[in-house]
């Protein structure tokens, strides 16, 4: 062999390799995967980057860790699943990114080219399926291009508001080799622009003039806050405007419990009296009644990193498309100098709100303490709140039961909170804790599961044990899809509740203990508290199976417009 063959060699890159170097340069830490003969050269690609492959037991639960860790980090994640029922395991975790706004890569293997259309090995026509459901899909056509390709999938992750990304890379491209010197490889923070833009300057002093002149302004503060990483301005202009906060999604936590400004359970009596209602992140879908709860008789504006979600299904009176943390900063600049006479006339106001909180806690007080055996699902929520600290993110992932949590637990620092999002999936919890913990370590993590939730990712907790990732884990087991039997009863009578979401008893605690975990049973209200500790304490992934009345349904379970 010629002296300058291995020369030659040396200068030769795969495709895996290349998709490992364009993960770095966006840097993606690790990915997360379930094995499959397509995809192999990706993990030997990783190897050489440092980039590091978190193996687990579904697809699914591969992509809703993608998500989650873009949440927890603020960078894009990445999935790695194979061919055909892979990619189609992994389609539930890309369509709740979807609705999420969470900007996140999937790759999917697929067959040769040389094999097209002639029936190979787990062949599907994955970019029609995925085309839906993300912002950008595409197969990679030629080795060359494999770099260029993940580069421009993450380039369209942030096309206004953020979401995922699909690229299938056939096996022969993937598995190819080419001069390193033909190959693009788009270097590292020179491939996608800033998206962060401030808004039409003449719309911000508009609305810096609404709420400086507004009696009764209300904010909602949505998981775009988050996003953008806008806590610091949302924080700066509710503060020295003087205006009550409300937080939803991942912007729960922007202002911390107790802050003066801080509201949780008076928004509906705010949204039917104020002057002025600003909606931050948050489009009118049907969390928000497609718009309908807000006074008619209110100043609506909305703030949206996405055009098309401005003015979606109700109409406004001043819409703003841009980042959240730079157009609230903007406004309170806008409205700097101005401030202090509507500011002080407002603290009637915030009374009147604060006591409109104080009615709604008394109300449902007797239930956050009941001593009552089987728990009630407020005393639970209850415990845990108290449980949390400024450190603990807390993950809801259920139907009813963490419908209850959402109008008592409030997580004590921004970023702190995690749920499906709008296409309210269940079974984001397992894959969310993973995400979590391999992102931020130095944080706790407590996670609320429905029993019936928890099943359908739960094997996935042997996973937490096999990477030594301790979080606690709190099953409200009522052995029921309770969410869906009480539209059931409500449109069928009692007589026919039972149909199709009734679970067997499972000792969920048992299933921890079975699988390396920690894992305690609870059947008396009073011994929630130390349970709790003892997980914590315990210092391994754990589930702590609480007994919950299954005949106990959430407020808002109740007030679904689906079951009107």
């Amino acid at each position: 062999m010629p002296d300058g063959s291995s020369d030659t060699n040396s200068t030769l890159i795969s495709g895996g390799h290349l998709v490992a170097k364009a993960l770095r340069a966006e840097g993606v830490e690790v990915v997360y995967t379930l094995c499959g003969g397509h995809i192999i050269d990706i993990y030997d690609g990783c190897v050489d980057e440092g980039i590091e492959v978190v193996d687990v037991r579904h697809e699914q639960v591969a992509a809703h860790a993608a998500d989650g860790y873009a949440r927890i980090t603020g960078k894009p994640g990445c999935a790695v699943v194979t061919a055909g029922p892979g990619t189609t395991d992994a389609v539930t975790g890309v369509a709740n990114a979807f609705r999420a706004e969470s900007p996140m890569l999937l790759i999917g293997g697929q067959g040769a080219h040389s094999q097209h259309k002639m029936g190979s090995l787990q062949d599907l026509p994955h970019v029609d399926m995925m085309t839906p459901i993300t912002k950008f899909a595409a197969t990679v056509p030629d080795t060359a291009r494999v770099a260029d390709m993940v580069s421009m999938a993450f380039r369209e992750c942030y096309h206004g508001a953020p979401g995922p990304s699909f690229l299938e890379i056939p096996r022969d491209v993937l598995d190819a080799k080419v001069p390193l010197d033909k190959a693009r490889i788009p270097a590292a923070g020179r491939y996608r622009a800033s998206t962060r833009s401030a808004g039409d300057p003449e719309a911000i002093e508009k609305l810096a003039d609404l709420l400086v002149h507004a009696e009764k302004p209300a904010i909602l503060l949505g998981s775009q806050v988050w996003t953008t990483r806008g806590t610091e301005a949302a924080i700066d202009l509710v503060r020295t405007l003087n205006i009550p906060a409300y937080m939803n999604g991942a912007g729960r936590g922007t202002l911390p419990p107790g802050d003066p400004h801080h509201f949780q359970l008076s928004r509906r009596y705010a949204f039917s009296n104020a002057d002025v209602i600003v909606i931050v992140g948050t489009p009118f879908d049907f969390r928000m009644g497609y718009g309908k709860r807000l006074s008619p008789d209110a100043t609506v504006v909305q703030i949206d990193l996405d055009y098309r979600t401005v003015g979606k299904n109700r109409d406004i009176d001043l819409g703003i498309v841009g980042d959240a943390g730079l157009v609230l900063k903007s406004v309170a600049d806008a409205a700097s100098g101005r401030v202090n006479g509507g500011a002080s006339r407002r603290k009637e106001w915030l009374d009147e709100l604060r006591a409109a909180e104080q009615t709604a806690l008394d109300k449902r007080l007797p239930s956050l303490r009941s001593d009552a055996s089987p728990i009630h699902p407020y005393r639970l929520v209850s415990e845990i709140n108290d449980f949390l600290t400024e450190d603990s993110i807390y993950i809801g992932d259920g139907g009813d039961i963490v419908t209850f949590s959402g109008q008592v637990v409030q997580p004590k620092s921004p970023g702190h909170w995690m749920d499906p999002g709008p296409l309210g999936t269940l079974g984001v919890g397992i894959p969310f804790v993973l995400a979590a913990k391999k992102a931020r370590p130095d944080k706790e993590v407590v996670a609320l599961f429905g029993d019936g939730a928890f099943s359908l990712t739960g094997w996935d907790f042997e996973t937490l044990v096999r990477y030594d990732l301790p979080f606690v884990g709190i099953v409200g087991n009522n052995s029921s899809m309770n969410q869906i039997r009480y539209g059931q009863a409500q449109k069928y009578g009692v007589e026919r509740e039972r149909v199709g979401n009734t679970l067997g008893d499972v000792h969920y605690d048992k299933f921890a203990q079975m699988l390396g975990g920690y894992g305690e049973e609870v059947r008396d209200p009073a011994d929630i508290a130390p349970a709790l500790r003892r997980a914590r304490e315990s210092g391994k992934p754990s589930l702590i199976n609480v007994w919950v009345d299954p005949d106990a349904y959430a407020p808002g379970t109740m007030n679904q417009t689906m079951y009107k």
